[in-house]
């Protein structure tokens, strides 16, 4: 064999040999791969970056934004708010329903006065007493008529009073019915669901005015202010937004043939580059039951070993010196936290 082709020869091996070795060295380029050992397992993440946007939930101008960016805060702080003006005269006028309502339930429910239904009983007797006016009035004219004393005209308005008088005293006769039965029971539910949306308005009204104050709804640092006092704002607009900084979550990936050991509640140690002799203890809380970078057809048992899982690591005593979008290093130990 020539001496050119073995060199050919070699060439290929070598160049066969690299890239086997760049092949397999790809998931730990990625950073996301770990290194185990039959006592402790190494796994390599960041720190997950939570942050939160924070707005009204009603619309206003904004009166006073409290807080700069770099500020930390606590849960409960108020950050800014809106002018209340609007929103506490919308609140007036809910109370002021609201007990409009309740009065014309009431009023319905006690029913009539006695001095209304006594009223109503005079009318009805006065009303009969025109009645039997008008009768003895129409049979007078009605004996006269057949002797020619009086005209035709003159019967027919002492029939036409008589009718008159049998009306007004039958509608006294129900009025006076009506008061003494009392409202009917669909108006008095029809006045009761009246109040019930009257109640609701107000309690939507008093909830509006609570949320003209925006407050923080965990510990945190400020990291932007968007609007500044005097901005017109829509419902839902930022005006803050926020670092969320406990509990601290660490997002680490392990390989399929490691996945059995570990499981959520197993405690661990983070390391960062900055302290590494100074281990931060946390708990694995989460592990995915999804796959990731998964190729389209698992065909060998080569190609399945390349499965990763992402995993969750809880750090509930952290400090400023895990920041958030760090990179990490996460030990695993058979028997629990590396020492």
């Amino acid at each position: 064999m020539s001496k050119k082709v073995l060199r050919a020869l070699a060439v290929v091996a070598i160049a066969g040999a690299g890239t086997a070795a760049y092949v397999l060295d790809v998931p730990a380029r990625l950073g996301w791969t770990a290194s185990s050992t039959s006592e402790h397992l190494t796994l390599y993440g960041n720190v997950d970056i939570r942050q939160v946007r924070l707005g009204f939930r009603v619309g206003g101008r904004l009166s006073e934004a409290l807080v700069e960016e770099g500020d930390s805060i606590v849960a409960g702080d108020v950050l800014a708010r809106l002018d209340m003006q609007p929103l506490e005269d919308s609140l007036r006028a809910s109370e002021a329903q609201v007990e409009a309502m309740r009065a014309m339930l009431e009023k319905m429910e006690a029913g009539p006065r006695m001095a209304e239904i006594a009223q109503a009983r005079a009318t009805h007797a006065e009303r009969l007493a025109d009645l039997r006016n008008a009768e003895q009035t129409l049979a007078r004219v009605a004996a006269l008529a057949p002797s020619g004393a009086v005209s035709r005209s003159s019967l027919d308005e002492a029939q036409a009073s008589h009718d008159m008088a049998a009306a007004r005293a039958a509608s006294a006769r129900e009025a006076l019915r009506l008061l003494e039965e009392g409202e009917r029971a669909e108006d008095i539910a029809a006045a009761r669901a009246n109040l019930h949306t009257a109640e609701a308005n107000l309690s939507a009204a008093r909830t509006s005015l609570a949320d003209a104050e925006l407050r923080a709804p965990s510990d945190g640092v400020v990291l932007s202010r968007a609007q500044e006092s005097g901005a017109i704002l829509s419902q839902g607009d930022t005006v803050y937004v926020l670092s969320l900084v406990q509990p601290v979550w660490v997002r680490a990936y392990i390989g399929e043939p490691d996945l059995g050991r570990i499981h959520p509640g197993m405690a661990v140690e983070v390391v960062t580059d900055t302290a590494p002799d100074r281990p931060y203890r946390g708990v694995i809380g989460f592990i995915s039951p999804v796959a990731e970078f998964t190729p389209k057809a698992v065909e060998t048992p080569e190609l399945r070993t390349d499965l990763v899982y992402r995993l969750r690591v809880i750090v509930s005593e952290a400090d400023e010196g895990l920041r958030q979008g760090m990179p990490v290093t996460v030990r695993v130990s058979r028997s629990g936290p590396v020492t």
